[in-house]
């Protein structure tokens, strides 16, 4: 009896031993498993359990095609099946510290008008295209990723010389046949050198997105990145942050140019340009920042800074009995305002400055942007009584179908058109001809850039209404036009 229960005691013994033990290799599984499961949460590595129980291999497999699945979904362009931004980073993040190779943006330059031509579908299937053929390269990069619509970053972990790249930029550009219809494109190519630039992955993907911008200034197909690239990219975030303080502590102020009438010899009209003396960059051309101003959305601030400082000035000429009208330049964006119209009549009135006083000068390029609202808009500032000029009338942007059409009263010829106007008989010809087609559609016409008698009087001869020039006189504070306007009315024409 008593060897029975001995026998007993022990069998519960073992029996314990054995169920204790699963039980404290499943909650060590179970550990390992939670643990492997936080990891991959972190940085979305594959994960693995080193467990030899085998009632949770079914767990495991289905976790793991759980995670294959949602990596897919997050690391991979849908349309392409290439990684895409945020997978490529993951990518180069697992391989830092990395000082040797090269990275490549390519971008397919007006991609969007194949959109707009064949369709959606046609595009996604050129995209499709294009990125197999990457994947086929003769120099096969390491990793490859579709950043956007349509730029493609490409590793190599050795560079390329620039044969090489020249080679692969030519291969990627031979035509396509996309559902039968043979299509040529054009690409541009944004290169880093690891070796001499690397740097953490943010701040390698930035500096190549620089060298792909600097490469569509330039119109090259090929640009490097080198160390000013950041220095110019600095001073162009200095510039744009720094504008709504500038405007605030009157750091921009706006000059004049006079104008001549041709046919009474007086200044009648004056053209209000824009200036910038930047607290820490010095006098700022308008040329560098009104453009930042328009690709970053502060260009409706300056506008209407622009608008307001030039009523108020003609406000203040008037009591001093300087009647002169003013134009002042707007870009494509303030013609999209459909509130233009009405926020020029609210300045007018409360300057109580006439409406005649006041051109508003708008590029042939800007024009073209959306000619439907461009010609609404045009006809809603007409109607309050402001004029409205065609600056740089000539210079290709605008079709001569459409020109009839425009509500404007007065175009532009620029100041391109004299370059050897005074040496050549065909650059007077093409003035001439310009004066005369203006002339013929009922539109008065000004040129720009007037240096000399010489062509003042040529010009004359053509029938110009208006100069403006260096030779008649250069821009001017208001202050300083104060005190030349008695004598530019005395001067002879």
């Amino acid at each position: 009896m008593d060897n029975l229960l001995l026998i007993l005691l022990c069998l519960t013994g073992v029996i314990a031993a054995i169920i204790g033990g699963m039980y404290f290799r499943q909650h060590r599984a179970l550990q390992q498993l939670t643990h492997a499961l936080q990891l991959q949460m972190l940085n979305q590595d594959l994960f693995t359990l080193d467990t030899s129980f085998s009632s949770l291999k079914p767990l495991t497999s289905v976790l793991n095609q759980i995670h294959q699945s949602s990596l897919f979904s997050t690391e991979r362009d849908k349309l392409t099946g290439l990684t895409n931004r945020v997978g490529f980073k993951r990518k180069m993040l697992a391989k830092m510290p990395l000082s040797e190779g090269m990275l490549v943006l390519v971008d397919i330059k007006q991609f969007r008008f194949v959109n707009d031509l064949f369709g959606f579908i046609f595009g996604d299937k050129l995209l499709k295209a294009f990125a197999k053929r990457i994947e086929n390269l003769v120099h096969k990069p390491q990793f490859i990723a579709r950043m956007n619509g349509n730029e493609f970053l490409l590793f190599f972990p050795n560079e390329l010389t620039l044969a090489e790249m020249l080679t692969m930029k030519n291969d990627l550009q031979q035509p396509f046949e996309i559902e039968q219809q043979p299509i040529s494109i054009k690409i541009q190519l944004g290169i880093l050198s690891l070796s001499a630039h690397h740097a953490d992955v943010s701040l390698m993907l930035r500096r190549l997105d620089l060298a792909l911008k600097k490469a569509k200034q330039l119109k090259q197909p090929i640009a490097f990145y080198d160390q000013d690239d950041d220095k110019a990219q600095y001073r162009e975030l200095l510039i744009i942050n720094s504008l709504p303080n500038g405007l605030k502590h009157n750091q921009l102020y706006m000059v004049f140019q006079p104008k001549l009438d041709i046919q009474s010899g007086q200044c009648q009209q004056v053209e209000a340009l824009i200036r910038w003396q930047h607290q820490g960059l010095g006098l700022l051309s308008p040329s560098e920042f009104i453009p930042l101003a328009e690709q970053t959305g502060m260009i409706d601030l300056l506008s209407a800074w622009v608008l307001d400082a030039v009523v108020a000035q003609q406000a203040r000429w008037r009591e001093k009995g300087i009647y002169v009208k003013v134009a002042l330049n707007l870009s494509s964006t303030d013609l999209d305002n459909p509130n233009l119209a009405n926020d020029v009549a609210t300045k007018l009135t409360k300057y109580l400055v006439p409406a005649e006083c006041i051109m508003i000068e708008i590029t042939e390029s800007a024009l073209m942007v959306s000619l439907e609202q461009t010609i609404v808009t045009l006809n809603q500032l007409r109607a309050i009584g402001v004029k409205i000029a065609i600056d740089d009338f000539g210079t290709g942007h605008s079709s001569l179908a459409y020109l009839r059409f425009l509500p404007v009263d007065e175009v532009k010829i620029d100041k391109a058109f004299l370059d050897d106007f005074e040496t050549t008989l065909a650059a007077k010809q093409v003035v001439k001809t310009s004066i005369e087609l203006a002339k013929s559609l009922g539109f008065e016409v000004t040129v720009e850039g007037v240096e000399s008698k010489s062509v003042l009087d040529t010009l004359r001869s053509y029938g110009v209404d208006t100069i403006q020039g260096d030779y008649f006189a250069k821009p001017a504070t208001a202050e300083e036009f104060e005190h030349i306007y008695p004598q530019l009315n005395h001067l002879s024409a």
